[in-house]
């Protein structure tokens, strides 16, 4: 009785740093491949958030284009007048 007793007290008591081992071993193991993702995944945030600003650029030029469609219509009808006036300048003098 005394032996398993012993036996037991012996596999409790180092039980658990069986496991803490365990674990410290599994760490070291993926420790460089967790740190690795890591780096990769904050450079990869970097990347998309330049083509995000990139993206988000574009767009604010092309709103800008599309709200000065106004004033090329405007441009447009201004020398489409100033065509006009010539052409009657020029019958005039002929």
């Amino acid at each position: 009785v005394t032996d398993k007793f012993t036996e037991s007290m012996y596999v409790l008591a180092n039980e658990p740093s069986v496991a803490l081992y365990r674990l410290q071993e599994h760490v070291r193991r993926s420790l460089p491949e967790l740190a690795q993702h890591k780096s990769d995944m904050q450079s990869w945030e970097e990347q998309s958030q330049g083509a995000i600003y990139t993206v988000e650029y574009a767009c604010s030029a092309i709103k800008n284009m599309t709200d000065s469609s106004v004033y090329f219509r405007s441009i447009d009808s201004l020398l489409k007048q100033a065509i006009a006036i010539k052409d009657q300048l020029n019958a005039a003098q002929g």
